[in-house]
């Protein structure tokens, strides 16, 4: 595939298109990075250094690619965390003309916002410019627990409300939600949930819940998932791949006693994912 990814770039270590592109390339595909920042290092280190590009800047980019007339060749493009609704809507300006050239390509958005024990740590206005205006657009989201029930309006505790609430969010538009670092009534102590959820039915795997929680790894499932989803056709599939592949990455970053995720060192598990964990079809 060709995937246009518009996110944020660092230097030292890997987060957005830092961290999503390597896995897309070591998966085959062509990637066409646009940057929203390039920044020495990601910002939960408390001081970095680099510009935040323009929403200006970023469309200029993305204008001159439409001017080698390759934007039709897109195949999806991908989105991470969105720091200013100015650059959303360059996003969505180029999801539409992408659309516009190839009605087949799909817009896979990763709906950063916050998390659980955190909150919501974007600007204030972002969270609901992601759920009115960003998320109803996409074809394919990616939220954690705590980002689906802000999306849906609602607290879930139960597998069966965490099913509800992705259903309120594919009713607005997305058929294909991936639900990440999910943690209900049933889930096993010392574990979690992936849910994924399709027009064909709905899928959990269950994996041991690391002491470890780095960044970046967002980033990582929503352009696996992506790929897998679009290469593969089947959410079943694509959830065992893309949960398999980050669990490495993971336990090779505990393994290393680092800060930042070890893609680099992962690489196998990426290119060939060892589906290390049951599939189970809940709908």
């Amino acid at each position: 595939m060709k995937i246009l990814s518009i996110q944020s770039s660092v230097a030292y270590g890997h987060v957005g298109n830092s961290a999503a592109v390597f896995p897309l390339q070591r998966l085959g595909h062509e990637v066409w990075p646009v940057l929203t920042v390039h920044f020495s290092n990601h910002t939960g280190y408390g001081a970095w250094r680099g510009p935040l590009l323009a929403p200006a800047d970023v469309a200029d980019v993305i204008a001159g690619i439409e001017d080698r007339g390759v934007l039709g060749e897109a195949d999806a493009v991908l989105s991470g965390y969105q720091g200013d609704p100015a650059v959303g809507a360059v996003v969505l300006d180029t999801v539409a003309k992408v659309k516009a050239a190839n009605p087949d390509a799909v817009y896979c958005c990763d709906p950063v916002m916050g998390d659980v024990g955190r909150g919501m740590f974007v600007k204030p206005g972002i969270p609901e410019y992601m759920r009115d205006t960003v998320v109803p657009r996409a074809d394919i989201v990616t939220p954690n627990h705590f980002e689906l029930d802000f999306l849906a309006g609602r607290a879930t505790t139960t597998l069966e409300e965490v099913l509800a609430a992705v259903d309120v969010v594919r009713d607005r538009g997305p058929r294909d939600v991936l639900v990440t670092s999910v943690l209900h009534d049933d889930v096993p102590a010392g574990s979690l949930d992936v849910v994924a959820v399709s027009d064909a039915g709905a899928w959990v795997v269950t994996t041991p819940l690391l002491p470890i929680a780095p960044n970046g790894c967002g980033d990582v499932t929503a352009a696996l998932y992506l790929a897998h989803l679009r290469s593969t056709g089947s959410p079943a599939e694509a959830l065992s791949r893309t949960t398999s592949s980050v669990f490495a990455v993971l336990e090779a970053t505990i393994a290393a006693g680092t800060r930042e995720i070890q893609l680099v060192a992962a690489q196998d598990a990426i290119a060939s994912p060892p589906a290390s964990f049951e599939v189970r079809q809940v709908r």
